[in-house]
């Protein structure tokens, strides 16, 4: 499919009969699907169904599952955040974590959003917000563009890890605990690290870990991007 569908303007008909469905309440039906049974329970014929139509109808409004699944992809990310894009490392941190929060509302986005597709104005307009963050902070384009990418890429992991587990790190500390009772002689390290984290309470904290290291890395290269090569500077020889 083309990206067409996603960015063409539809008027609404002034004459004739008014339409039994809209695409609104067709996305609507399929997002219903898809955040109860997965993107796999998704199809024409299912969405038809839960809206009382034949499945022949619902072509009358798009083209087919791609476009209905383009349209899902679009108002499961929604508009793009309203971040304040006068501090980078604020608005970038802001940014993740509400890119964080769309994939665990709809975890079967990780899996549309997959592979070459067309994008639409939501997904492109995520993207123009973080890269405005990033306007004046010395990074190349080639670098502003890798800086969303990993910071997307570290937002899907979480995600992905969440939708794959259904448990938390404080459940899997549980159990690594519950096995060490027995077996901590045969991994000491993983025994001692785990001793020290009971103590220190840092649980549940690998996304904004992650997260703040990232960070720190960028703001450690915009510091070496402003700092002049000495092979260039000081006071020019005699």
């Amino acid at each position: 499919m083309s990206s067409e569908f996603l960015w063409a303007v539809r008027a609404q008909p002034t004459r004739g009969p008014k339409p039994a469905l809209t695409l609104d309440q067709i996305t609507d039906a399929a997002l219903a699907v898809a955040d109860s049974e997965g993107l796999a329970a998704v199809s024409m014929q299912r969405v038809a169904a839960d809206l009382g139509f034949t499945k022949m109808s619902l072509y009358r409004y798009l083209p087919g599952k791609a476009e209905l699944v383009a349209l899902m992809v679009e108002k499961a990310v929604g508009a793009p955040p309203d971040v304040d894009t006068g501090d980078w490392r604020h608005a970038l941190r802001d940014w993740s974590h509400r890119l964080l929060a769309a994939y665990l509302r709809h975890p079967w986005v990780l899996e549309a959003t997959v592979g070459p597709r067309p994008l639409g104005p939501n997904e492109l307009g995520w993207m123009e917000c973080a890269l405005s963050a990033l306007t004046g902070t010395g990074l190349s384009g080639s670098e502003r563009l890798d800086t969303i990418a990993v910071l997307a890429g570290h937002a899907r992991m979480i995600a992905q890890q969440a939708a794959a587990s259904r448990t938390s790190e404080t459940q899997l500390t549980t159990a690594v605990a519950t096995v060490l009772r027995e077996h901590a002689d045969r991994f000491p390290a993983l025994a001692e690290t785990a001793a020290a984290a009971a103590v220190d309470g840092g649980r549940d904290q690998a996304f904004t870990f992650g997260l703040d290291r990232i960070l720190d890395g960028l703001a450690t290269l915009m510091t070496t991007k402003r700092v002049p090569s000495p092979s260039h500077g000081g006071a020019p020889s005699a």
